[in-house]
């Protein structure tokens, strides 16, 4: 879904953070997954929040409008958050999907600015069990060697199993994989920043003590990995202050692509009822 507003920041490293916006309303900010950027994972969602938010769509460091640089550990990508989110001004909410847990979390806890979080399926690797480990690491393997052949939609083909089911899979388009192998080179510079890093996350039990605002933990009834991501929304929920947990009936992990519409009820109603007046 193209658009001509743009909404830039720059970080902490002088890293440029972009995002395309989209409608009229309170200022809400969608950090993406790891599959994606910020306009690719939120196409089939922003239609149903448009009327009522003004959508801001950052794309992490080295994907689509963003600029990159060699450092891509967890506080940098804080750091980036951080800069998009304050320099909107004013009061914003903040959504993030899976992965992107790490610029929401990080968002709210380092930035005055935050009014209230959503998660969809946060993604927590501390609490990922040996077998999900095994998986996702001979899921990267794949991806690894598909990247180093510059075969990205190859390196999309080899991630998404691991969290989509057969029917997700089925559904998500004939030219799907193509647009989300871009972010793959980055994603893959993220993950090997994460190999021996054992500096601060976003998702530390002491990081997220720091969240006062209202946090929603949303996932999908029929989610490929419910086991894991189960575990992740009651990790998070036992270390915010004010989590709000809601389990979505019949979806699953890429509902915010292929159900947008449950989603946005969800967003829409939490938002709605945490709004303070101006």
């Amino acid at each position: 879904m193209p658009s001509d507003r743009i909404h830039r920041a720059v970080s902490a490293d002088g890293t440029e953070i972009a995002g395309r916006v989209h409608g009229q309303g309170p200022p809400l900010v969608l950090f993406h997954g790891a599959p994606h950027d910020g306009a690719l994972a939120w196409e089939a969602l922003i239609p149903h929040l448009a009327d009522r938010f003004t959508c801001y769509l950052p794309s992490s460091r080295g994907r689509e409008l963003s600029s990159d640089s060699e450092d891509h550990t967890p506080p940098r990508h804080v750091e980036d958050a951080r800069a998009f989110v304050d320099t909107i001004g004013g009061s914003v909410y903040v959504a993030g999907w899976s992965a992107g847990v790490t610029a929401t979390l990080g968002a709210a806890a380092n930035s005055g600015a935050v009014a209230a979080v959503a998660l969809y399926e946060p993604t927590v690797m501390s609490v990922m069990r040996e077998d999900d480990l095994a998986d996702i690491n001979a899921a990267f393997q794949q991806i690894g060697a598909a990247v180093a052949e510059g075969r990205l939609a190859d390196a999309a083909r080899a991630f998404h199993p691991f969290v989509a089911t057969d029917d997700e899979l089925a559904a998500l388009g004939p030219d799907y994989y193509e647009r989300s192998g871009p972010a793959f080179p980055p994603l893959l510079r993220t993950v090997q920043a994460l190999q021996g890093y054992e500096g601060p996350r976003a998702t530390d039990p002491e990081a997220m003590a720091r969240i006062s605002v209202p946090v929603l933990l949303l996932r999908g009834q029929r989610t490929l990995r419910a086991t894991y991501y189960t575990a992740c929304e009651q990790y998070v929920a036992e270390h915010v202050a004010d989590p709000h947990v809601r389990e979505l009936p019949g979806i699953g992990h890429f509902a915010p692509a292929l159900a947008p519409e449950h989603v946005a009820e969800a967003l829409v109603s939490f938002f709605e009822s945490v709004r303070q007046p101006a």
